[in-house]
């Protein structure tokens, strides 16, 4: 891939497999997620243009065993992380 190409990435993307919007090649490259300006490493969930992301609220769990989220609406910036990154000089 040249310096110019970058991923791209979904309007929603989960972490969850049994979600159908789980791509486990794209999250095997590292995907970070930027909410209104802070870097956040908790999220289960974003999706670009309703303008929100899941996150997992503390260590509940629902009756599955999956973890509880709450949703948060905001300024979702997601990147493959060492794209972003421009050399100094």
């Amino acid at each position: 891939m040249s310096e110019n190409e970058k991923t791209q990435l979904p309007d929603r993307l989960s972490m969850d497999p049994k979600s159908p919007y789980f791509d486990g090649e794209l999250l095997a490259k590292g995907i970070g997620i930027r909410f209104n300006g802070q870097e956040k490493v908790n999220v289960e969930e974003y999706c670009l243009s309703e303008g929100w992301i899941r996150i997992a609220a503390g260590k509940s769990r629902d009756r599955h065993g999956n973890p509880m989220t709450i949703k948060l609406k905001g300024k979702v910036e997601p990147y493959v992380e060492g794209e972003d990154e421009q050399p100094e000089g």
